[in-house]
């Protein structure tokens, strides 16, 4: 994309050699100091979801144990469902997904409702460009998501669960599943909770919830309409839990601190730490974990460095491909669920693109439009239609044709009301906040310069 690089983080890191896992050729655990804590990266983070990650070996449970791990599950164990659901609640802890719904309350419904069988999906289909904050979850403390889950198996009376992972994570897959061998030797997992890996086949729109339990019970991943919730009705009509795996892995440190320890964290009604993931034309990239409520300039300016092209920033995306173009103008809001809802904006699965003012912020609405012709399950007529209705409105803007500027916009207001699903919702954000941040790219003037 002009204005903004790429970053070999998007991609899953490559395998590593196998006596690489903190083992000598012998097999001898090799015991290293942390040392992370030095690093001028590391020194600012708050990190509590993220703590054991690039520190222990993965897949080792006594490792995971030796740094703090398993004492949520312990706790867990001793309470009722409800108090459980009521830490939960009272920690402030969101959906880091997306949609920032109270995971405490979701718990609640499941838990609330009638039936026998219930189930806890974690929802690992991370599709969003520039976010990999699960990936390396999943592939440097497999045992923190399994926690969490077998605490929300408590709380919600669920038998099983399911990890919904991206086929084009593979290290992850493999992690997660060898994780899940070893807690089950270990009898972390048991009759009582057990855990499946299932892979998606590709599909973006998989990453929405109810797609995704599609997908899960071998139907086509499309979206469904709700109501039912999938907290009522899920997988295979069953009261369901479908979190995304921060939210999950979250879980173990509230239990294990107390919900007042996490809550001390945050702004706000965003409450806790958030996984900032930094991309795009920057000179400082990759995963930062902080508590909610720095401000997007101090993240783009202090932490990412500024651009690495040295030149001005001229918009920051954020909440990934669906999320708003944010300009300077905007430096000072502070990073939170309903501070950037008051910016026309989202925060997402907290993924950050940074811009340059080379950015061509027409062509930028041009791909989100088309991004979501292409990625469409083709279920809502707004989405399926509107989408390819977009790229072509667009086109005539950039041919000089300012009359399309109004159809464009009533088009992302239909796609906006209309749609079943955040996808067709969604799309209409990047491309009004480009055409109202950055109208110069949008009228005949921008052609007659080129």
């Amino acid at each position: 994309m002009p204005g903004s690089w790429p970053r070999s983080w998007h991609e899953a890191l490559p395998p590593p050699r196998q006596r690489c896992r903190g083992f000598g050729r012998r097999g001898h655990r090799r015991r290293h100091p942390d040392r992370s804590g030095a690093l001028p990266w590391m020194k600012g983070q708050t990190r509590l979801t993220f703590a054991r990650v690039g520190v222990i070996d993965p897949l080792s449970l006594a490792d995971y144990r030796a740094h703090g791990g398993l004492q949520g599950l312990t706790r867990a164990r001793s309470m009722t469902r409800a108090e459980i659901v009521a830490e939960v609640t009272d920690s402030g802890l969101r959906g880091r997904g997306g949609a920032g719904f109270p995971t405490g309350i979701k718990w609640k419904t499941v838990s609330d409702a009638p039936g026998d069988r219930k189930y806890i999906v974690c929802n690992a289909d991370e599709g969003d460009s520039a976010t990999f904050a699960d990936r390396m979850l999943m592939e440097g403390d497999p045992f923190c998501l399994i926690e969490g889950m077998a605490i929300a198996g408590l709380a919600c009376g669920a038998a099983k669960g399911f990890v919904y992972i991206r086929s084009e994570y593979p290290i992850a897959i493999r992690v997660m599943e060898s994780a899940i061998r070893i807690a089950r030797t270990a009898g972390v997992l048991d009759a009582g909770f057990d855990i499946e890996v299932r892979v998606g086949a590709g599909a973006y729109v998989c990453g929405e919830e109810t797609s995704l339990l599609n997908s899960l019970e071998g139907r086509r991943g499309v979206v469904r309409a709700k109501p039912p919730l999938p907290a009522l009705e899920g997988f295979m009509g069953k009261p369901t839990v479908v979190n995304n795996v921060i939210s999950l892995a979250s879980v173990p440190v509230i239990l294990a601190k107390g919900a007042a320890f996490y809550k001390d964290f945050g702004h706000g009604r965003s409450r806790g730490t958030v996984p900032l993931q930094i991309a795009g034309n920057v000179r400082y990239g990759g995963l930062y974990e902080t508590a909610f409520g720095l401000t997007l300039g101090q993240i783009v300016d202090d932490i990412a460095g500024g651009t690495a092209s040295g030149r001005p920033v001229k918009a920051v995306q954020v909440g990934g491909p669906l999320g708003a173009y944010h300009p300077r103008a905007d430096f000072d809001t502070p990073f939170g669920y309903e501070d950037f809802a008051g910016q026309g904006g989202l925060i997402g699965h907290a993924g950050l693109t940074v811009f340059d003012d080379s950015a061509d912020m027409l062509a930028q609405a041009r791909f989100a439009m088309e991004f979501c012709a292409i990625e469409s399950c083709g279920k809502c007529t707004p989405c399926r239609i509107g989408a390819v209705r977009g790229v072509e409105t667009i086109d005539r803007i950039a041919k000089g044709d300012a009359a399309a500027i109004p159809l464009l916009t009533d088009l992302c207001s239909t796609m906006k009301s209309g749609s079943l699903c955040a996808l067709g919702g969604f799309t209409p954000y990047p491309v009004l906040s480009a055409l109202t941040h950055f109208p110069e790219d949008f009228t005949p003037v921008r052609e007659a310069a080129e």
